[in-house]
């Protein structure tokens, strides 16, 4: 099979690790091991999130002031670079030598009058107290929002259009190689006013979003959208929980989901179903073997009893 995994951001660090190199790698050795497993015998194309490092990078460069902090395209660029590289390398230690792993920094083209730069809406970097983001907001300037019980900064996310560099990455997978591309989202530019040329813009592609357009490009035969929850909740929260087993895209789009953590991934997972006929699902990464066999996760498909199966 051919199938695009999209790794969240907690695959790559926890919401309540330091972001350490240290505990990224740890992570990634983790996510790693799981994948190298359903590798072996799939074509595989891999996309991962980035908000935690990218906005990391943007404090860091925020810090010294002799120059002006480079533009979250740059910094997108950068993070594609390191997680890509983390990626790439422990992937590469599992699996046969002749199997090549190959990481691809990628554009993704946006609409520069999308009304998402006048509204920002995704999080990124750390986690901070009320008090501290009031703080932070006024010394950077940044937009500040609540993230559960804690702040984030958000930055504007415009909707992906044209993933740019398919041919590369076709090509790779004809070739046998385990692709890692579109990171974070991939690298937002925008068409110039001459809509010719192209340049980057500040802010960050939501991933999922993203990966389910790729899925799409690339006619995969599954789209697994890994996260830190097993499954896809009614109810979250709630002493009504309940885990979706089986949906369809009809049925999931009468249910609520939080913009800025599962809501994303269940567009995303709708979108690519409804486009090709083939499946989607959400869930644990730890779980992927069950994910993609059927019994573990979200399934999100054409046919479903009643619409919604819950556990």
């Amino acid at each position: 099979m051919k199938l695009v995994v999209a790794l969240g951001g907690n695959a790559l660090l926890r919401r309540d690790q330091p972001p350490t190199a240290d505990n990224q790698l740890e992570n990634i050795r983790r996510a790693a091991a799981q994948l190298a497993r359903v590798a072996a015998d799939n074509d595989l194309v891999l996309t991962h999130g980035n908000g935690p490092q990218v906005g990391l990078l943007a404090l860091q460069a925020a810090a010294y002031v002799n120059v002006d902090a480079y533009p979250l395209d740059v910094l997108g660029a950068q993070t594609d670079g390191m997680i890509g590289y983390l990626l790439e390398q422990e992937l590469a230690n599992l699996l046969p030598a002749a199997r090549a792993v190959t990481t691809l920094i990628t554009r993704v083209e946006v609409d520069e009058d999308d009304p998402a730069f006048h509204h920002p809406s995704k999080p990124i970097g750390p986690v901070y107290t009320q008090a501290e983001s009031e703080r932070v907001a006024a010394d950077k300037g940044w937009v500040m929002a609540p993230d559960g019980d804690a702040f984030r900064r958000v930055v504007a996310s415009p909707q992906p259009l044209r993933v740019l560099g398919l041919q590369a990455i076709r090509w790779l997978l004809e070739h046998g190689a385990v692709v890692i591309a579109a990171g974070g989202g991939g690298i937002p530019v925008a068409s110039t006013g001459s809509g010719e040329s192209l340049q980057g813009v500040e802010a960050v592609i939501d991933k999922d979003l993203c990966t389910s357009l790729l899925a799409r490009d690339l006619q995969a035969d599954v789209l697994v959208i890994a996260t830190d929850v097993p499954a896809v909740y009614l109810d979250w929260g709630q002493p009504t929980q309940r885990a979706i087993d089986k949906v369809t895209p009809q049925a999931l789009a009468q249910h609520d989901f939080a913009a800025g953590s599962m809501g994303p991934k269940v567009a995303a997972a709708c979108a690519f179903v409804l486009a090709t006929g083939q499946r989607a699902v959400i869930g644990s990464l730890d779980q992927i073997e069950g994910m993609l066999a059927g019994t573990a996760g979200t399934q999100v498909c054409t046919e479903a009893a009643g619409g919604v199966n819950t556990l």
